[in-house]
Order: structure tokens, then C-alpha cells, then sequence
């Protein structure tokens, strides 16, 4: 059976679920989620896809779940990718996903969408000085961790990988710079040389491209 997807181009945290399913090899198929439209705020989408209002969804015969890193988590438990070798290794892998949640993709999710999806005279300048100090502090954390590493936790890649990167490839602007952070593009490199890796909006639907 088919796993589906519910997301869309421009959600880093769709991106983490669905990079995990596609370097995994499985079976699965987007559901576009029309969230520029409103439809996660839609009594419907919170009825019958997910309650907290909030893309990616993953459906997996009986099995529904929401927020990526629980997803990651299912994945690698039921498929056995990407989920590290011993039980230290899948300790260590949920405290990266808890530090992105709280610390990285939490921030820079926010971040992004402020200084691009915003009209130009709604984007709050104090607010976005204030998330990119966070930001940096953030890299710098990552970047230093990776100094003599290929991955994030052990020698293959893993959740921890893969949702850390989870807005790193987006092309819109809001304050980073692969070039400023010479282990962490040397480690982006290595996720984009992993086979079948694709960037975010080849992957989902409802990028720009979709909308031009």
C-alpha cells in the first residue's frame, strides 16, 4: 500500500518526512496541502487530517501521524532506515531532533517565512534581527559539531541528518550562507550526493513554480 504524504513545497518540516521516505525507497505519494490558501486552518483539514492544523501528515494504512521528527521515528522503527545502529545512537539521534525542533528548524521555519512570505511592509525588522541572532548561535552549534565529521550522529546518515537540513536548501533568503559554514556545506554536499536526494521543491508540490 502506498504511504501518503500530506505537504507542501515550501514546509522544511514536510521536507524532513519526505526526504526520509524517498531515500528510503519506499512506496509513497504527496498530498498537496493548499496552505497558502488557508487549508490547514480549514475546519475540515482539522477534522479529518490533523487537529493541530499543521503540515507534514503521514498515512500509512491505519497508522496516521503528524509532526515530522515522530514520523522520522516511524519510519525507521517500522523500515529500519535511518534510525542508527545501537540504542545510544537512536538517543542521540532524538536529542538532535529535539535541539532542531526547538533551536533550528524552530527558528529559522518562522524565520524564512517572515522575510519572504510576508508583504514587504509587515515584516517586523526587530523580530527578524532578533530570530537571525538566534539563528547564527544556532550554526555555530551545528557547524562545531560537525568539524571532522561526515554525519551528524555515527558514520551513516540518519534522522538526525535529516532534520537538521530540513530549510538548509531552500534558495529564499533569511540570513544564511553555506559559504559562512564550511562543515556544515561540506556536510549538505554529502546529503546531496546521497542517491536519490532531491531538492525540496522537486520533491513535494505547491512551490513557486507551481504558483507562477
Amino acid at each position: 500500500m502506498t504511504i501518503q504524504l500530506y505537504c507542501f513545497g515550501e514546509s522544511g518540516h514536510s521536507y524532513k518526512a519526505a526526504l526520509a521516505l524517498e531515500l528510503a525507497g519506499l512506496d509513497w505519494a504527496p498530498v498537496k496541502v493548499d496552505f497558502f490558501n488557508g487549508e490547514t486552518r480549514s475546519p475540515d483539514y482539522r477534522a479529518n487530517v490533523n487537529e493541530m492544523g499543521e503540515a507534514p501528515v503521514l498515512v500509512d494504512g491505519d497508522v496516521k501521524l503528524t509532526q515530522s521528527g515522530v514520523i522520522q521515528t516511524y519510519l525507521s522503527d517500522t523500515y529500519g532506515k535511518f534510525g542508527g545502529k545501537d540504542a545510544m545512537e537512536k538517543l542521540e539521534i532524538l536529542r538532535w531532533i529535539i535541539w532542531d525542533n526547538q533551536k533550528f528548524s524552530g527558528t529559522s521555519g518562522p524565520l524564512r517565512f517572515l522575510m519572504n512570505f510576508l508583504p514587504e511592509d509587515k515584516r517586523p525588522a526587530e523580530v527578524i534581527a532578533f530570530m537571525q541572532g538566534r539563528m547564527k548561535a544556532a550554526y555555530g552549534v551545528l557547524d562545531a559539531h560537525l568539524e571532522g565529521r561526515d554525519w551528524i550522529v555515527g558514520d551513516a546518515v540518519t534522522n538526525a541528518d535529516l532534520t537538521c537540513c530540513g530549510y538548509l536548501f531552500y534558495p529564499e533568503p533569511f540570513g544564511f550562507d553555506r559559504a559562512d559554514w564550511p562543515n556544515i556545506d561540506r556536510w549538505l554536499s554529502n546529503i546531496q550526493g546521497l542517491p536519490g536526494w532531491k531538492h525540496p521543491y522537486d520533491l513535494m508540490p505547491g512551490s513557486p513554480a507551481d504558483r507562477a
